[in-house]
């Protein structure tokens, strides 16, 4: 690396069910303006004491405390808040949400064949083998719920304003867990059919987190990278509420795009000092894996016939990179199944130091007053979402 973005981000992990038990890691900045900028916005988010967001955050690693069954007791307690809510005294529309979640309600049970090899498109056979696969349908709806009891960063729902604190807690709860249920099953499946190809993530957010617009110059790494991934790499978080257009096509069954699905869709518009790792291997066009390079050719594809430009930066196809992990010095090996084993008893973020600047998060899950803590720190957001 070249240029003037030689500081290091220093995380330091630890274990959720002995706190006493720390891992580090080491994060070095990408030299172009999109990391510059935002080693600035992070370095500001740890001055201004933003807390980690712990509710959504290691997603995609099959050995956690964090157990399927642990997820489906936290939304089914964030659902019942919500269910208690008497929307109508603030003369809304009441809003019960109907479905109650369970291992089984959520993904099919290994009494369904688990396909062990490549599957045929053929509907016949993947009905054969869906064996602890997610159901989409209830994870859909689930999320559904969440987008109108939240609505959207620029546009918050009547229902989110009205809420008490308790109420809006649970409300963003159906969104961490949704998705955290599904990067964990997903993971579970793959580590026992294709462990290679198990797909962990960091996500990592700050409580109230300060936005930046994005720049046409920032917006280039969509071209550049596109949908690369690779391990160990850092990647800018996305900072809004929507689907991309490239979910839209994958989860709706790359529908003809119309107004209805459009008002759903949204194109990148902010930077903060939040990132993304990726602790899965490399998936890149380079890598030329048919099954990949078949699916960015289809979704093109869709792009073209809905009247899109692929190269259009703005529509925000793909990931922003800003930096890479120093394996060797952070886990003394680049082995990734070695890394993985250091990295899934250490799934709780306990600080965070650039530049001379530390920020300590030391609240875990495990505590008794999570929920509480939790509460107590989005307060002020929460007041602030109440106006008007």
């Amino acid at each position: 690396m070249t240029g003037t973005n030689q500081l290091e981000i220093k995380v330091t992990l630890r274990n959720p069910l002995d706190h006493t038990d720390l891992l580090d890691y080491y994060i070095v900045p990408d030299d172009h303006q999109l990391a510059q900028d935002w080693l600035t916005a992070l370095k500001t988010t740890l001055q201004n004491k933003k807390l980690v967001e712990k509710n959504f955050c290691f997603l995609g690693f099959p050995n956690t405390a964090r157990t399927l069954e642990y997820l489906c007791d936290e939304l089914n307690s964030a659902v019942e808040t919500i269910n208690r809510f008497d929307f109508t005294e603030h003369g809304l529309d009441n809003y019960v949400i109907e479905e109650w979640f369970h291992p089984n309600t959520v993904r099919f049970p290994d009494t369904y064949t688990v396909e062990s090899t490549v599957m045929s498109d053929q509907m016949t056979t993947r009905r054969q083998h869906i064996g602890l696969e997610p159901k989409h349908t209830i994870l859909n709806q689930l999320h559904n719920h969440f987008e109108r009891l939240q609505g959207t960063v620029t546009s918050l729902s009547s229902y989110y304003k009205v809420a008490d604190y308790e109420t809006k807690y649970a409300i963003r709860q159906l969104n961490n867990i949704c998705h955290e249920m599904e990067n964990i099953i997903l993971s579970q499946r793959k580590a026992l059919v294709n462990p290679e190809w198990t797909r962990p993530t960091q996500i990592t957010t700050f409580l109230t987190s300060d936005r930046y617009p994005l720049t046409d110059e920032h917006r280039r790494g969509f071209v550049t990278n596109g949908y690369d991934r690779r391990f160990a790499n850092v990647y800018m978080h996305w900072t809004q509420i929507g689907k991309t257009y490239f979910e839209v096509w994958r989860d709706e069954g790359a529908p003809k795009l119309d107004n209805t699905i459009c008002e759903v869709i949204t194109s990148l518009e902010y930077y903060s000092g939040e990132f993304d790792i990726e602790w899965g291997r490399d998936v890149t066009i380079a890598d030329n894996y048919p099954w990949h390079n078949k699916q960015q050719e289809e979704f093109t594809q869709w792009l073209l016939d809905n009247g899109l430009n692929p190269d259009d930066p703005e529509l925000s196809l793909g990931y922003l990179p800003i930096g890479h992990i120093d394996l060797l010095r952070s886990f003394g090996t680049e082995d990734m199944f070695k890394i993985w084993d250091q990295l899934s008893t250490h799934l709780d973020i306990y600080s965070i130091e650039v530049d001379g600047i530390k920020n300590t998060f030391d609240y875990c899950w495990t505590d008794a007053d999570y929920k509480q803590q939790q509460i107590d720190m989005m307060r002020p957001g929460y007041d602030f979402s109440s106006r008007g």
